[in-house]
């Protein structure tokens, strides 16, 4: 299989990751039947982890780890979750991506991989301020289709 990253984007990537002072852990999630794209990211995933000895990928499968995504809210496939590694403790920031991130959703991805290394989110005081007044959960949802 062809590579999907060229040492160009490699080289971006070693550059980019190499600030990172915490861990961030992938937690990819296949699916053996009717999934389309699930190879091709998880061949990205695979070929940016080891970019960095400070990223770590998990692949799981969306039915024989039924409890896994359940708990971290993964009902698609290919699913993507970016959490903190704290040795063996998974913090969930809440990122999650469904489908490949390709194109300008890879971008995304490696912001928020490093966004997730940084372990601060850079709101600004105001902002963070009023979130904390928040009372129920709120749903964010980017949707980017190629076009």
């Amino acid at each position: 299989m062809a590579q999907l990253l060229n040492a160009d984007v490699t080289k971006q990537l070693e550059e980019a990751f190499a600030p990172m002072q915490e861990a961030v852990e992938m937690m990819f999630f296949s699916q053996k039947d009717g999934c389309q794209h699930c190879a091709d990211a998880q061949q990205l995933l695979e070929e940016v982890a080891p970019i960095s000895d400070k990223l770590n990928l998990t692949i799981y499968d969306l039915d024989d780890d039924a409890d896994v995504a359940e708990k971290f809210n993964v009902d698609k496939a290919p699913g993507i979750v970016i959490a903190a590694k704290d040795g063996d403790t998974l913090s969930d920031y809440g990122i999650r991506y469904a489908g490949i991130p390709s194109g300008h959703e890879f971008s995304a991805l490696i912001q928020d991989i490093l966004l997730v290394a940084q372990r601060d989110s850079n709101l600004a005081p105001e902002t963070r301020d009023f979130l904390k007044e928040l009372t129920e959960p709120v749903l964010l949802q980017v949707f980017v289709t190629p076009t």
